[in-house]
């Protein structure tokens, strides 16, 4: 069984580039704590950005699949600021009258298609003849001069996801979550990662392997999310899922302190210069940032044990607020995004 807690424990006890300062998460704690409340932040905060979908059903089930099936590696090399804005020429999605970035012109993108009656979300559409790179390159169109970033590894990963439903004579993501008949999130993700090799978010540090399954978790959060954990969102165990370590959140991390960076790790982001996917310093930063999240977590229940938070949803709370001080053209971020190309995150 997939144990993605004690794992990242094992680095953040070890690290050696970044460290996990426990006083301030314990402080950044209570700073949360108040403003989730503040916001009545719960699983209904999944649903209002326009783009996610507003039924709950097999189409939204598969929406949600493709859109964590290809929902990483969205940072720009032409947005060197990282202001977010498609005025930086970085990859963008025009939709309804507006310009999407990151992980938002990932939807519009997705939701553009299906709106010119492209079988987008149609798991048996990814192995058909009628699906091409050609294709995908026209559903990733930007409004930019910036291109999608790794387009041809998205088309791999459909192609072959569109396979496993065909092999297993499944025809979508609903009948997985069906036949979870323990309803355990934690099977699910295990499942995912079985079925579907780009989800295998795995690394191995100091000779151990470490288990970190962003896409394949935030999979099943998003499904939990966006059915008010009632029908295909029904998970008996979901508080066991983490935080989806990425690029973004160990950045807000930082810049509450509960992160800190070794002076070269520090240095290196700061010029912009990439780590690769399975670097030392690369899995520091994500299994610190899982470890964090969890300690962060620990203090808000013993603040107020009443309190229905998570894992996940303490994540959605660090990735928004990340985004809206990014989108507000923030001065105060104490660090640049790390820079990796990778189909995990």
């Amino acid at each position: 069984m997939i144990n993605v807690l004690e794992t990242v424990e094992y680095v953040a006890n070890k690290a050696d580039d970044v460290t996990v300062k426990v006083s301030a998460c314990e402080s950044a704690a209570g700073e949360i704590l108040a403003n989730m409340k503040t916001q009545s932040y719960s699983t209904k905060t999944w649903n209002e950005p326009e783009l996610t979908p507003k039924t709950k059903d097999r189409a939204t089930v598969d929406w949600i699949f493709l859109v964590d099936l290809l929902n990483f590696s969205f940072w720009s090399d032409t947005d060197l600021q990282d202001s977010g804005l498609a005025s930086s020429q970085r990859f963008a999605v025009a939709y309804n009258d507006k310009e999407y970035t990151g992980y938002w012109s990932l939807c519009a993108a997705i939701n553009r298609a299906l709106d010119e009656g492209i079988p987008i979300t149609t798991p048996a559409y990814w192995k058909s003849n009628d699906f091409s790179l050609e294709k995908l390159a026209h559903v990733f169109r930007s409004a930019t001069k910036e291109t999608v970033p790794l387009l041809e590894t998205r088309y791999d990963i459909m192609k072959q996801a569109g396979g496993v439903f065909e092999e297993n004579k499944l025809e979508s993501f609903a009948q997985i979550l069906e036949n979870n008949k323990g309803k355990s999130a934690m099977e699910l993700v295990e499942t995912v990662a079985t079925l579907f090799p780009s989800f295998k978010d795995e690394a191995t540090y100091k000779d151990k392997k470490i288990h970190i399954y962003k896409r394949a978790q935030i999979l099943v959060a998003d499904i939990w999310a966006c059915f008010d954990g009632e029908g295909y969102g029904e998970f008996v165990d979901i508080d066991r899922v983490t935080m989806f370590a990425d690029y973004r959140v160990p950045q807000i991390l930082h810049d509450l302190g509960c992160l800190t960076y070794s002076e070269q790790l520090y240095k290196h982001i700061g010029d912009l210069k990439m780590i690769d996917s399975g670097d030392p310093r690369e899995v520091e930063l994500r299994a610190c940032s899982i470890w964090a999240v969890e300690l962060i977590r620990r203090e808000m229940v013993k603040r107020d044990p009443k309190t229905e938070v998570n894992a996940i949803l303490i994540d959605f709370f660090l990735w928004d607020t990340a985004k809206k001080n990014q989108q507000k053209d923030y001065k105060g971020v104490s660090v640049q995004c790390h820079r990796t190309r990778s189909c995990y995150y």
